[in-house]
């Protein structure tokens, strides 16, 4: 039977100083390129985020959030001062539970030291730093907009701000690159003693400027002794991995991205945020997308704001699109997210999280048990070395 999971808070920013040619995020230019703090509508968005809260709320009501995460674009971009008005928003409308989990992504670039101790102050309490490389020639390269001392500074900042949970990204299999300078970027990120790394295979996606131009990546051979190399030496160090591409030190996942994989719920605010909803009552999980560009993000807002809601659409400003989860979408949907969890899910938690029997399951998961593609202990279920290595095709056989 369908049942209440956790409910996580993701609320997105969605400008930055310059578009880097891999991403395929929300995130948009500031159209005056500059970065100072006052020249983002930044007070404006923050009540559009707090008002675009109040017309979810009737999904949640009585619900406690365990995790927030604020992404981008750059939300360091944002002012302290910004975000002390959205927290004391945010804690007049939700119940935060009594050890929740709050990251901002930060931008090197980016970085000073008085902010992030603002921010420390506020209650933000890990820091996520879109390091990507130690290399000034591959950061040019991804068209960052810090270099290697900037990376390296920003991570200075963070620590003596109070940051004792700190996550640094970097990315592999960039343009023309070995296997050990992969492993010198990995080795620059560990001498920080971060308590989390996240380390993403670069891959390139449609309406990037990447895909119309793409970097001259490793061959297949090299890309695989490239994350031989890296999985042993992040185990060596300490690093648990425990999603596909996420490494931590013992009790220091990112609670908040486990709640995603584990199928759980979120809220979303902000242009183009995506939520998750789960509704026992009536028996079925609800998506929404929020408008997602940011002028008619911040257009429905002013209208939401300035009027009185007297029709149907306007009680719905900031929607671009809901539709409940179609039953015989759910497995794959749960799927997607908690095999790439290195401890798979329970035959219980899958029931529970998607109103579904694990009968549906069943016999796609006893031929994948066959191949040794996936293991079965008792109610858990988890892929195999071999399965992880191969998720894709595992996945398919769910299709």
């Amino acid at each position: 039977m369908l049942t209440l999971p956790p409910l996580s808070l993701y609320i997105h920013v969605p400008w930055c100083v310059r578009k880097c040619p891999y991403c395929d995020f929300n995130s948009h230019e500031f159209s005056s390129g500059a970065v100072a703090d006052a020249s983002l509508p930044e007070q404006e968005y923050v009540a559009a985020l707090l008002d675009d809260l109040k017309h979810d709320l009737k999904y949640v009501q009585g619900r406690e959030i365990i995790s927030i995460f604020i992404g981008g674009g750059t939300p360091s971009l944002l002012s302290a001062k910004a975000y002390e008005q959205l927290f004391e928003g945010l804690q007049k409308h939700l119940s935060f539970s009594h050890d929740i989990e709050i990251t901002l992504e930060a931008n090197p670039g980016t970085a000073e030291r008085n902010k992030f101790a603002d921010y420390r102050a506020l209650g933000i309490n890990r820091l996520s730093l879109g390091v990507q490389s130690f290399s000034a020639d591959q950061l040019k390269k991804l068209g960052r907009i810090h270099d290697p001392d900037d990376a390296r500074r920003a991570i200075e900042f963070a620590r003596k701000a109070g940051f004792s949970r700190l996550n640094v990204d970097l990315m592999y299999a960039l343009e023309q690159q070995s296997s050990a300078q992969a492993l010198d970027d990995l080795q620059q990120a560990i001498a920080f003693q971060p308590e989390h790394i996240s380390w993403y295979q670069l891959t390139v996606e449609p309406n990037t400027a990447f895909y119309k131009n793409p970097p001259q990546q490793p061959e297949e051979d090299a890309l695989i002794d490239m994350q031989d190399a890296g999985l042993a030496l992040l185990a060596d160090r300490g690093f648990q991995r425990y999603e596909v591409s996420a490494f931590a030190r013992a009790g220091e996942a990112s609670r908040h991205n486990v709640n995603y994989w584990q199928f759980g719920d979120y809220l979303g605010i902000g242009a183009g945020a995506h939520a998750k909803l789960t509704q026992p009552h009536r028996q079925r999980i609800l998506r929404l997308r929020k408008r997602r560009q940011p002028a008619h993000y911040l257009q429905a807002a002013r209208h939401s704001l300035t009027q009185a809601q007297t029709n149907l659409a306007n009680r719905y400003p900031y929607l671009a699109d809901a539709a409940p989860v179609e039953s015989e979408q759910l497995p794959l949907e749960f799927l997607l997210n908690a095999l790439r969890l290195r401890d798979g899910f329970s035959r219980e938690q899958f029931e529970q999280r998607t109103g579904l029997p694990f009968a549906v399951l069943s016999k796609q998961v006893e031929s994948l048990q066959q191949q040794q593609l996936l293991a079965v202990d008792g109610a858990s279920i988890r892929t195999t070395d071999k399965g992880y290595q191969f998720l894709n095709s595992v996945l398919e056989a769910f299709l």
